[in-house]
């Protein structure tokens, strides 16, 4: 097979083709329907900040973001603050991830959203971008993003790539010459997080405990900025990269890829605090339970059949934090199958230490399906079993809820409203969800007021169970 470098001009790079569609894609205007895509992304990610504002990532982020970068006027959404660019951005990406409801895109195995958006709206507030531009620099920082990680040749959390959609991002709005774009694209991509304990194939050995870092998101957001910044000032990287072949596998038309239809349409919403691999498995098991009329406490075992990748994830049945939940299929199973979905919108503390929930997660039994397997990523199915007294009753191949062109405004506002009701009155959801709808009709400018001037609070039901 050739290789694809042996198809260009063997003085052109992969990264000086990223560098040279941001150059050109920042003077071309997005599309209407492109555009209102983009908005939905804007809005959905700020239900997952709005909800992972008081999560310990997201506190301790801000006040590092304020303790060691210096003053800016770049707003950290709804605390009532403002840092620097670089601060900003770090801070409002931490609280978008803290409880993985931000969205992703299933080909390239990670999240754009929390990393490219708050980039979009720190720099913007820097250069003084119009919304327009803003959404611009969103669509071309998915477009890179998405296009890169999915060459990837093995699987890297989005920490490990996502710095290149930082870069492309902020480089769009910065306005930004190729020549020095190359080199940003090339640092960030050398520089990235590299995340080795999560990313390494299982089985892990020991099991990597849940922690804050994550997938490393919100320091590949410092990473990819500070990355444009060393460029700007002369700091040359490797700009032959993503030549790689060992690392990457791009296609001979990659130049066509790159400016093919807009990846970001193709990214998923969440509606469950936790990873996208245990949404096909949710859904299945609400659908039996409902259909058959299962409770929870006459189950006896519940079979997922499933792709490998979900099978990577450490499945706590005793979580010690709320990253262990996260990341664990039986316990989120027990858990929507006690409380109902609203137990994982958003996730709480109170879904900690809890017996009843532990022994249902242990009656949870895991299995790689050699067809569900085959279909992964561009599908990504499961199916569920479920045995109590009655029988057993098993679901069909179930795909996650959430693929963007199916979901609509009002599934959006709910979950809004949903995930920030224990932080956010009702009058402030009501203002905001305003001022996107007035965004969406062209002004901007109440939703840049919100985003610097809604102050959500920490209130007791944030510790404690609601169900």
């Amino acid at each position: 097979m050739k290789s694809p470098v042996a198809c260009r001009d063997p003085h052109t790079t992969v990264v000086d083709l990223f560098a040279s569609y941001v150059e050109e894609a920042r003077d071309r205007p997005v599309p209407q329907h492109v555009s209102d895509v983009a908005i939905m992304r804007i809005f959905d990610l700020m239900s997952a900040a709005g909800a992972g504002i008081y999560e310990q990532i997201a506190v301790v982020t801000r006040d590092l973001a304020l303790e060691t970068f210096p003053p800016g006027r770049a707003p950290i959404w709804f605390a009532g603050a403002a840092s620097s660019v670089i601060g900003a951005a770090w801070a409002n990406s931490a609280a978008a991830s803290a409880l993985d409801l931000d969205d992703g895109d299933a080909v390239a195995r990670g999240h754009l959203g929390a990393a490219v958006i708050p980039t979009a709206f720190a720099v913007a507030h820097e250069v003084g971008a119009t919304f327009d531009e803003i959404v611009r620099a969103i669509v071309i920082g998915y477009q890179v993003g998405a296009t890169i990680a999915s060459a990837r040749t093995s699987y890297g959390t989005t920490g490990t790539w996502a710095p290149y959609a930082v870069v492309a991002t902020a480089g769009a709005l910065r306005d930004i010459g190729r020549r020095v774009l190359a080199h940003a694209l090339a640092i960030a991509g050398e520089a990235a997080p590299n995340c080795a304990f999560l990313s390494a194939p299982a089985p892990h050995d020991p099991p990597p405990e849940g922690s804050d870092v994550k997938e490393g998101i919100p320091w590949s957001v410092v990473t990819g900025l500070n990355a444009l910044e060393a460029a700007q000032k002369g700091m040359t990287g490797p700009r032959n990269i993503l030549d790689s072949v060992r690392h990457y596998k791009f296609p001979v038309d990659l130049d066509e890829v790159i400016r093919s239809g807009p990846r970001i349409r193709d990214s998923y919403f969440k509606f469950y605090s936790c990873c996208r691999h245990i949404h096909g498995p949710l859904d299945a098991l609400q659908e039996l339970m409902a259909k058959n009329k299962i409770k929870a406490p006459d189950i006896q075992e519940i079979k997922v059949e499933i792709y490998d990748d979900a099978m990577r994830l450490e499945n706590r049945c005793e979580p010690q934090n709320l990253p262990d939940i996260q990341y664990s299929i039986p316990y989120c199973l027990a858990l929507v199958a006690f409380f109902g979905p609203q137990a994982l919108l958003p996730l709480s503390g109170g879904a900690l230490n809890r017996d009843e929930i532990s022994a249902l997660a242990r009656k949870v039994l895991l299995s790689c399906s050699a067809d569900i397997e085959a279909l992964y990523p561009q599908q990504t199915l499961s199916r569920v079993a479920i045995t109590c007294g009655s029988g057993t009753f098993t679901s069909g191949d179930t795909a996650p809820k959430g693929k963007g062109e199916h979901v609509t405004w009002q599934e959006l506002e709910s979950k809004f409203k949903t995930a920030t009701r224990l932080v956010a009155l009702p009058a402030q959801q009501n203002k905001i969800v305003e001022a996107v709808h007035q965004a969406r009709a062209g002004n901007a400018s109440s939703l840049m007021t919100c985003l610097a001037e809604v102050r959500f609070d920490e209130v007791d039901q944030r510790t404690s169970n609601e169900t």
